[in-house]
Order: C-alpha cells, then structure tokens, then sequence
C-alpha cells in the first residue's frame, strides 16, 4: 500500500488515532496525574486554528486510509515555529515513519515562511531525542546532565533559507530539583502560550477563555 501524507485538523475524525495515542503514550510514560487533567488537557491546549495556514499546519501520514503517524506545529512569531504532536503508531515504529512527517512539517514551516523550528519532548522519551539529534536539531539543555532535571528537553533548528545555519539560542542549565523544573517548565510554556494566542488574535482567531 502506497503511505499519502495528509493536510487534517485536531478536530478531523482521521487525527483521533495520532490524539488517542498521544493522551496514552504521555500518561503511560508519565502518568495521568503528572499535569492538571492529565495529556489530554496539555494535547488540547490550544485551538484548532493554530495549526492551520497560514500560522500552522498538520498533518497526517496514512497507509490504507490508517492514519499511522502525523505532526504539526503553530506560530510563535514571523520566523519561530513550534512543532508538535509528533506521533507514530507503536507497532510501526523504526521505519522512518517520525523522520518522513519531520521532514515534510519542516517543508511545511518553510514554505509559510519560517526560518526556524523549535520543539521540545520529555525527559522520559529518549527515541525522541534521538530522533531530533538525528535530524540535525540543536539541544537547548545539557545533553550530559540529569534530564529530570529539566523536565521538558527544547530543541531548534534553522529551516527555510536558513537552514544549515548554526543556532544561537542560550541553553538552559538544569535545575536544582525535579520541582523547580516543573516550575521552570510551566513559566516558559505560560509565556509561549500568551505569545501563541495574541498571535492568533492578530489574525482575527477567537479563542475562548
């Protein structure tokens, strides 16, 4: 069967199996009351509009009609876009199904005019970070260190007429405690998610309190 990459939304019946995955992979890896209503709650934070032309997109790789793998990623500003629900069905895993959605959401972001992705993956999700390192992504933590100790790992890399360009973004030191990174890991996501919506409200996209 020939493997189609679809444009989709949140809210399409065909992304329900990349939701459903996403909400058992991150509380069995991390536990359901890890966050405030659990992966689901953090999967939906933000509206379907923000993943979407011209500021986002998302999409879907289906074998058969399947969807067996997909991405997306939203708008921090004019040259940062933020990559996300980066997901694979387990038993078709170590086929380089990850790496085909990376390099057609990468595609994506430049074609919308972005010139750098970021990201981030959890401390417990070390396929990921192979993944990323693997794809030339710059790790904004120290790699070396306890990564419990930040939690969240960040990413960036130059996409577009950028690309192949070094980052130059700080790299963050761990914390002190698993604590503080979850307090350090919740402020930066607070500022990204006030830099997201007020970008989405300057495209006219209303979004309920």
């Amino acid at each position: 069967m020939t493997d189609v990459i679809i444009r989709s939304s949140l809210v399409d019946a065909a992304a329900q199996p990349l939701l459903e995955g996403l909400v058992s992979e991150y509380d069995g890896r991390y536990g359901a009351a890890s966050r405030p209503g659990g992966a689901r709650s953090e999967i939906l934070r933000y509206p379907a509009e923000a993943f979407r032309p011209p500021l986002g997109d998302f999409l879907l790789l289906q074998r058969g009609g399947e969807t067996i793998a997909g991405g997306a990623f939203m708008s921090h500003d004019d040259d940062t876009a933020e990559f996300k629900r980066i997901w694979t069905r387990p038993d078709l895993r170590r086929q380089g199904l990850a790496k085909r959605i990376m390099l057609a959401l990468e595609e994506s972001a430049a074609e919308l005019g972005y010139t750098r992705a970021y990201l981030t993956t959890g401390f417990r999700q070390p396929e990921a970070t192979a993944l990323y390192l693997l794809l030339g992504y710059r790790p904004l933590f120290d790699i070396a260190a306890n990564l419990e100790l930040y939690r969240s790992l960040p990413f960036e890399k130059h996409i577009g007429p950028k690309a192949g360009q070094g980052g130059t973004s700080p790299v963050y030191p761990p914390t002190a405690s698993f604590e503080e990174a979850v307090a350090r890991v919740a402020a930066i996501k607070a500022g990204q998610e006030a830099k997201v919506l007020s970008r989405l409200a300057s495209y006219g996209v209303t979004v309920a309190a």
